[in-house]
């Protein structure tokens, strides 16, 4: 059974950041983020100072997570993704650059920001959600997964298959 809330680490724009346990359903409809901390405590941030939410698989536990607590390696992907959907590239308010994968759906005109699948999918990371308010720009790379839809639709045969013995039908052929 899944938990209801699931460990994130929230960075802000002041290149801070904290580690804790996010509901499964928050959004920007609320003025404020809330998180509950490792220590108990209800914390709330404005969403105009946060950065991203990364839904992570471990919460940092020492020192050595001070640097990168999230552990995403790479922001970029070295080639193109296999995985379908939309593949994308963020320019953050503070000019940090972001490529994810996000699902090709309503979310991305609706939603109160993206749910991005992030480079390497075997880090920490396993998931980043960026709200609208901490989106510079957007550019879309490429449409994962439809092209082979298309031609799969393309190789299907249009009409009759041709006769391969010179017209005989199969009334000829059983005397």
């Amino acid at each position: 059974m899944a938990s209801a809330r699931k460990p994130v680490i929230v960075s802000k724009f002041s290149r801070d950041w904290f580690a804790g346990h996010a509901g499964s359903d928050f959004g920007q409809q609320e003025p404020e983020l809330e998180i509950l901390d490792l220590t108990g405590k209800v914390v709330r941030v404005h969403w105009g100072q946060v950065k991203w939410v990364c839904y992570v698989r471990d919460l940092p536990t020492g020192s050595s997570d001070q640097a990168n607590p999230e552990r995403l390696l790479r922001k970029r992907f070295s080639i193109r993704p296999r995985t379908a959907g939309l593949w994308l590239r963020l320019t953050l308010n503070d000019g940090d650059e972001l490529e994810g994968l996000a699902a090709n759906d309503r979310s991305l005109i609706d939603g109160a920001g993206l749910l991005l699948t992030p480079p390497d999918t075997r880090s920490n990371t396993q998931r980043i959600y960026v709200p609208r308010s901490a989106i510079q720009s957007l550019e879309v790379l490429s449409l994962i997964g439809a092209a082979s839809r298309k031609r799969a639709e393309s190789s299907k045969p249009g009409g009759e298959q041709p006769d391969l013995f010179g017209g005989q039908n199969e009334s000829d052929q059983a005397r």
